[in-house]
């Protein structure tokens, strides 16, 4: 057959360029997608997605470096970025409180023959514009090498220019970069990140970075190799110059240390009140080795000149318009074959922290927390050297704790990426000890219920944080005599009834991930009055909220609504698990009978036969906005959230597991940038050659599907957003759709791979986005775990590699590996804690079939236990007969034949 030339049209090529150069990307990987391009077709399974793989890695030579910034600073300490050759950037530890992490409005057409846009940082703009590296480097940093080896001599910067291979391997919270080249028998490795401890939010909670950079030598011969690491002193980076302050650098040493110590002066002109600006502080640079030489002044920074100067400074002081860099250089020899090792700390304290113009939130919640425990930059890098053995090894112990599993390495990285969120300018923690967020970066402010009720990671990696928010802000400031809690606080005296919802079901989460029953009888006066309040916005008494209040998508919408109805129902049985344990009978029988007639009515009145709808208002019908007919991401959120804290059904099985695969039918779009021509609206989360799962689609081709009048918050539904979408796919994951689980959270994964924008930062309402710690809730269905502290109970049901299964698990006093290996109907299991402690009275596994039991066994370290056993179905109750205490090096065995 002759062919015809064609030119290929700029849509064409769009659509091509957005497969390019991804690795992976999933419209290659499926076969047959579901999806509007593919609707009724079956989607088959990719067996690449379980398998194990590999840790994530990117590479210069494939161009993966120039987006990357993975937070390395501590959590609630601001946001420093890695960048992928190793030097740090975007600097945003200086309380600026900006907009995004680059906030510029960017230009964008909504479709290739469509309008053009300004797109702001909170509507998508690091999206399709990543800012680079080297474009938000405010402050010089870095670090250089002189090998010295066979009589020769070479010297290189540790960034991309200098090396013929960079390689970045991206296991958060700690970076491996490698570098090479084809020309000297040596490799640098930097590994690089702050104190992370899940558990310990104080010693998570550290402002600086740790940079432990070992010297390879695969030659004959040793090499001796000095190291020179520099900083720039850009002390209050944004107000020294327009308050006239000097800048100073001084040298010291310490027992374990040397450095260079930035602080600012204040000069005869100048400000005298220059202390009191949001950006005044102090920085630090030290290396861990007293034999090291620091120098308070080095003029220039090159490969030729930056180990050659022989005057050593040891003080230096110059106007904030003028550089002042300071050095550390230290000396190793590495022998054929072997190592060596130095580490070096970079730390700031910036103390001034204030939202807004202060008048909001009281005097007491200004200040950073960290400035509780150091007075400056130096105190912080004595610290982290005195305690340097602890601090690394044990975040070091969870990196290889959290990566030591069965599950796919690109599966880990996703679902726990998100927790680095909390190592960025979307979250603080206050002088006051008082935790605070916006929504993103600098957007939306005040810990919004009806956003981060969704981020299901930061209770389980730092339940301390969300108890206090829980005790301080939900059931403190933001409570009301009627039960309404403030859906932002201060900011937003209101509620909302997702966010409400939300709350109450966190609170029984933040229950259960605690030692005792503490947290649950010192709130549960308060905890009560929230739960009667959702029940109170049930007008008709059908167990179906209906009363129009504010909810995620910026509207009030009038009528029963499906995923409002169900997420109220999972609030309130939260609230009657609760009144069980506080033996508080009465209200347990109001909240079962809400229960009870709403899962009754919400099957049968609002679920169309496919998926669940939003019934309107008999009065107002259609006249405001709604979802109405569509089929919404977000309809049976209540059962997804329920899972997540072993409250088991709220909505009925079959009709539940109908709408997620109506979901998976009619919103998982194989390609976003062709969808987006025939939706228009909403913001950039996805663009060609991406696929998604979108927020809203309009099966039944209705012509006004949302509602009778015009809504700007309509462009809302024509989006990707990543929180919601892991939502979907941990409510899947739950309920074994995995094929559909692992493609959503693969979709997302693949749109931030670092060849197309920064893996490290998803993206809604600016940058860091809160609702995006969903993800964790994936990992927890996959490892179809449950907990209970005060009760001592812990269950595994794995969905994934169930016959030879391997995953991390986070508790209330420590956190350590469950693995099993599953043959038939035996299992053999073992807990094995890592850090910290595990108090038990049962565990719970799951076996192949409901068969009957011969022999259950459990031993303790070297201890056999006597346990009572009961079986429902192919779950097995294993009760010890006293509460067990596991520690580090006494592993908890169970056979089950």
């Amino acid at each position: 057959m002759k062919q015809r030339n064609k030119k290929i049209s700029r849509r064409a090529f769009i659509r091509k360029g957005g497969l390019a150069g991804a690795g992976l990307t999933l419209a290659a990987q499926l076969p047959v997608l579901a999806g509007s391009s593919s609707a009724g077709k079956k989607a088959l399974p990719v067996r690449a997605l379980y398998e194990r793989g590999a840790a994530t890695v990117y590479l210069k030579s494939k161009n993966e470096l120039q987006y990357i910034g993975m937070p390395v600073g501590g959590i609630n300490a601001g946001g420093m970025y890695l960048s992928g050759d190793g030097r740090l950037w975007l600097w945003d530890v200086f309380n600026l409180n900006q907009e995004g992490i680059n906030p510029v409005d960017i230009p964008w057409k909504t479709s290739v023959q469509g309008e053009l846009r300004k797109v702001r940082s909170r509507d998508g703009g690091s999206y399709i514009a990543p800012p680079k590296a080297k474009e938000l480097r405010p402050l010089d940093q870095g670090f250089a090498l002189k090998l010295e080896y066979e009589g020769k001599e070479q010297t290189r910067q540790l960034r991309e220019e200098d090396w013929d291979e960079v390689r970045f391997e991206a296991t958060y919270p700690v970076a491996t970069i490698t570098y090479s080249s084809k020309d000297i028998p040596v490799q640098a490795v930097l590994q690089a990140y702050s104190p992370f401890i899940p558990l310990d939010t104080d010693r998570s909670g550290l402002p600086v970075s740790v940079f432990t950079i070992t010297i390879k030598n695969a030659g004959k011969h040793p090499v001796k190799a000095t190291l020179a690491g520099w900083l720039e002193n850009k002390a209050a980076l944004h107000t020294a110059a327009v308050n006239r302050l000097g800048r100073k650098n001084t040298t010291f040493k310490e027992e374990q240390i040397t450095g260079v110590y930035s602080t600012l002066e204040k000069t005869a002109f100048g400000n005298q009140q220059a202390d009191k600006s949001f950006d005044y502080g102090t920085l630090c640079l030290a290396a861990l080795d007293r034999d090291a030489v620091a120098i308070a002044d080095i003029e220039a920074i090159d490969n030729a000149r930056l180990f050659t100067s022989t005057t050593k400074v040891d003080q230096a002081v110059k106007a904030a318009q003028q550089t002042l860099t300071g050095s550390v250089i230290t000396t190793v020899t590495a022998a054929a074959n072997e190592s060596a090792t130095v580490s070096y700390i970079i730390s700031w304290h910036t103390p001034n922290l204030m939202i807004g113009d202060g008048k909001v939130l009281p005097e007491k919640d200004r200040g950073q927390y960290y400035d509780n425990q150091f007075k400056n930059a130096k105190e912080v890098a004595s610290y982290v050297a005195a305690n340097f053995k602890e601090l690394s090894g044990t975040t070091l112990l969870w990196r290889d704790t959290w990566y030591d599993a069965t599950l796919p390495y690109w599966f880990l990285d996703r679902t726990f990426v998100n927790i680095g969120n909390l190592a960025s300018t979307t979250s603080h923690r206050f002088k006051s000890g008082r935790y605070w967020a916006w929504e993103g970066v600098g957007a939306c402010h005040g810990n919004c219920t009806h956003v981060w009720h969704y981020a299901q990671g930061t209770g389980r990696i730092f339940p301390a944080m969300e108890r206090d928010n829980r005790e301080r802000v939900d059931l403190g400031l933001s409570l009301q005599e009627n039960g309404g809690i403030w859906f932002r606080g201060e900011y937003e005296k209101r509620p909302a009834i997702d966010g409400q919802a939300g709350r109450v079901l966190g609170c029984y989460r933040e229950h259960q991930m605690s030692a005792d029953d503490g947290f649950l009888k010192r709130n549960w006066d308060k905890i009560k009055r929230a739960t009667q309040f959702i029940i109170n916005q049930d007008r008709n008494k059908d167990g179906m909220e209906d009363t129009p209040l504010e909810n995620t998508l910026d509207a009030i919408w009038d009528g029963e609504i499906a995923w409002l109805v169900g997420l109220c129902i999972a609030a309130v049985k939260a609230g009657q698990a609760m009144a069980e344990e506080m033996n508080d009978t009465a209200f347990a029988a109001v909240c079962k009978d809400y229960v009870q007639k709403g899962s009754r009515h919400m099957s049968d009145q609002l679920f169309n036969g496919e998926y669940f709808i939003h019934r309107p208002d008999p009065v107002k019908g259609r006249k405001g906005l709604g979802s109405y007919n569509t089929c919404h991401i977000d309809q049976v959120l209540g059962q997804s959230w329920a899972f997540q804290v072993g409250l088991g059904r709220v909505i009925d099985q079959q009709q539940t597991l109908s709408a997620l695969k109506a979901l998976w039918k009619y919103n998982f779009i194989k390609d976003m940038g062709i969808y987006a021509e025939t939706h228009t609206d909403g913001r950039p989360y996805a663009l060609y050659g991406e696929s998604g799962l979108v927020m809203n689609t309009n099966p039944k081709n209705e012509p006004k599907p949302f509602g009778d009048g015009a809504a700007w918050q309509i462009g809302y539904f024509n989006e990707c957003m990543t929180g919601f979408e892991h939502q979907v796919a941990s409510h899947m994951m739950a309920e074994g759709m995995t094929d559909e689980a692992l493609t959503i959270t693969k979709a997302i994964h693949d749109r931030y791979h670092a060849f197309k924008r920064n893996p490290f930062n998803e993206i809604e309402c600016s940058d860091h986005y809160g609702r995006a710690l969903a993800s964790y809730g994936t990992f927890i269905a996959a490892c179809g775990f449950e907990y209970h502290g005060p009760k001592g109970y812990i269950r595994f049901a794995p969905k994934l590699n169930r016959e030879n299964f391997k995953a991390p698990f986070t508790a209330a006093e420590g956190w350590g590996s469950y693995a099993q290996q599953l043959k038939g109907n035996k299992l053999d299991a073992a807990l094995t804690v890592k850090y910290g402690k595990l108090s038990l009275r049962q565990v719970s596994v799951e076996r192949s079939t409901a068969k009957e039991i011969g022999k259950v066994s459990v031993i303790l370290g070297d201890s056999p236990v006597a346990v009572t056993v009961q079986t429902r179905g192919a779950f097995v109750d294993i009760r010890f007969s006293e509460k067990l205490k596991i520690q580090p090096g006494t592993p908890l065995k169970i056979s089950i034949v």
